[in-house]
């Protein structure tokens, strides 16, 4: 399957983004190399070789042929995932209110004072460049 220029991408599934964790962590990999880098216990191989080829068909990975195997590296990039992903969170878990999301993380005391104050300022001088 061919993706055509300006199709968006799908989503990723869990285990397709765990895959893609992988490549994006290690680099090109062939397929017994993904299962290794798994914790106990491992996957089976054909279930992580099916969801690769499930990940090139969506356009989030190609390959290349190395000594007649499959060498596959990830095509989207972690920060459009995350982008994507965050936005997601954000819609689903806050009413689409990042103020909201902030505030929880405020409350459940996982962010600091200090942290906010760094984030300000990045974002006052976000507001000052041209």
């Amino acid at each position: 399957m061919t993706l055509k220029a300006g199709r968006p991408k799908s989503a990723l599934t869990e285990k397709e983004e765990e895959i893609m964790q992988i490549l994006w962590q290690n680099g090109p990999m062939f397929v017994r190399e993904i299962v290794e880098k798994y914790p106990d216990p491992k996957p089976h191989f054909n279930t992580v070789a099916t969801t690769v080829r499930i990940l090139e068909q969506k356009g989030h990975v190609a390959h290349e042929v190395v000594g007649g195997s499959h060498r596959f590296h990830p095509l989207t990039k972690m920060e459009s995932v995350r982008s994507g992903w965050f936005g997601n969170f954000v819609k689903r878990y806050f009413s689409d209110n990042y103020m909201a999301a902030v505030s929880n993380l405020v409350e459940e005391e996982k962010i600091s004072v200090d942290e906010l104050r760094k984030l300000i300022d990045m974002v006052e001088n976000q507001k000052c460049k041209p």
